[in-house]
């Protein structure tokens, strides 16, 4: 297979997918609304084979590889045969092929192929090894907006020596611009990984936002990790009209999985301004996620980044995640940070998964074809677009 050419989704699965289904999912231009830069700097195979490994920041043992995964085997499977190889090359041939592009290379490759409208992205994160939205746009030909990360914010102001008693007005200032900018069309929250989610939920007054304020300033590190500050972020980041994006369940040890789950976020979901709430990513929470979006008209949810680390069994993900919730309620997203496999995979799994579990539903009779488009359409573009107001 030439360079640059990615097999058709459905392969192999054929006769389960109805063709206008199928031919719609092939060719709808998807709204990725939570993702993250690709690599601009190379890595080796160790850093390579860290960044396709969610959860662990040691090195690879050596007694495996992370291609041994599911994810590992979807990348050999789907990303393969755009680096001109046979679907499974072993991982030795994987790697060895992809050795031979510059990361802008393999980003120009796979990028567009992920069929992507429009990148909403989280800069949050300020790794030298990753491209700037400016960037991602430049490689995939697909516009990119930004979230603005709220610890993060709050992280900047602290480092740039603001004194205490001007951080609450300072905070409000950030958001008020953000709010003006046309390229930032939401803002996110890390409690997962800073306190979690069983925390006073209440919104503070600006004399304890001033004292937590003053306090961290007086630490070496400036992290964000006073629940006061990030009560007081994500409510703030509400009265400005602002949807908030919060990480929910999968990620790297740093967080208390048990302490990530939705269902401790009712205190705030019923308190705050009802602006748009994203729960991100949700696994293995993803049923609590969609209790909630049924339960409040303000919060949404997606099954991004589980979707690549399950692989083939995403399929199942997403059925789970259409249980409850109404289909107006759900969004796509990859999560991809880094190798752009990951750009590329969140979304060819993600039509796959549609495609099969829609499909079901239409052979048994409990879903006309074109409903199944219709909420094709709903998850993969429109309810962003509603929601962030793009």
């Amino acid at each position: 297979m030439p360079d640059g050419e990615l097999a058709d989704v459905f392969d192999g699965v054929q006769a389960e997918v109805p063709d206008a289904l199928a031919e719609h999912l092939r060719t709808v231009r998807l709204i990725d609304h939570h993702v993250h830069g690709s690599f601009n700097k190379p890595v080796d195979r160790a850093g390579f084979e860290a960044s396709i490994n969610e959860g662990s920041t040691d090195p690879v043992p050596d007694f495996m590889t992370q291609f041994d995964s599911p994810l590992g085997l979807s990348i050999r499977r789907w990303c393969a045969p755009v680096l001109g190889l046979q679907a499974h090359a072993d991982a030795d041939e994987y790697w060895k092929r992809r050795s031979e592009f510059t990361p802008d290379e393999l980003a120009a490759l796979m990028l567009p192929l992920a069929g992507i409208e429009r990148w909403i992205v989280d800069t949050g994160f300020k790794g030298d090894l990753i491209a700037t939205p400016e960037r991602l746009t430049e490689l995939s030909g697909s516009p990119s907006s930004s979230i603005l990360r709220l610890e993060r914010l709050a992280e900047d102001l602290l480092e740039s020596g603001i004194a205490a008693q001007e951080f609450p007005d300072a905070f409000r200032a950030a958001l008020q611009a953000a709010a003006d900018s046309p390229d930032t069309v939401g803002t996110k929250t890390i409690a997962a990984y800073r306190t979690g989610f069983d925390i006073d939920w209440s919104r503070p007054d600006d004399a304890l936002v001033i004292e937590h304020a003053r306090a961290l300033a007086a630490r070496p590190s400036q992290r964000v990790d006073s629940p006061v500050l990030i009560a007081f972020g994500v409510h703030e980041a509400a009265a400005h009209g602002l949807p908030i994006q919060v990480h929910v369940g999968f990620g790297d040890r740093d967080l208390d999985l048990h302490r990530t789950d939705p269902m401790l976020l009712l205190p705030l979901l019923r308190s705050m301004t009802p602006v748009p709430v994203l729960l991100l990513h949700c696994y293995p929470f993803h049923r609590q996620s969609g209790y909630l979006a049924q339960a409040f008209d303000h919060v949404n949810f997606d099954v991004g980044l589980g979707i690549n680390y399950l692989g083939v069994r995403s399929t199942g993900l997403v059925a789970e995640a259409m249980e409850t919730a109404p289909f107006a309620k759900q969004l796509f997203s990859s999560d991809a940070f880094g190798p752009p496999e990951l750009h590329l995979l969140g979304s060819v799994l993600w039509r796959r998964a549609m495609g099969l579990v829609l499909g079901r539903w239409i052979r048994s009779g409990d879903c006309a074809e074109a409903d199944a488009i219709r909420i094709v359409d709903m998850i993969g573009v429109h309810n962003a677009t509603r929601v962030y107001s793009l």
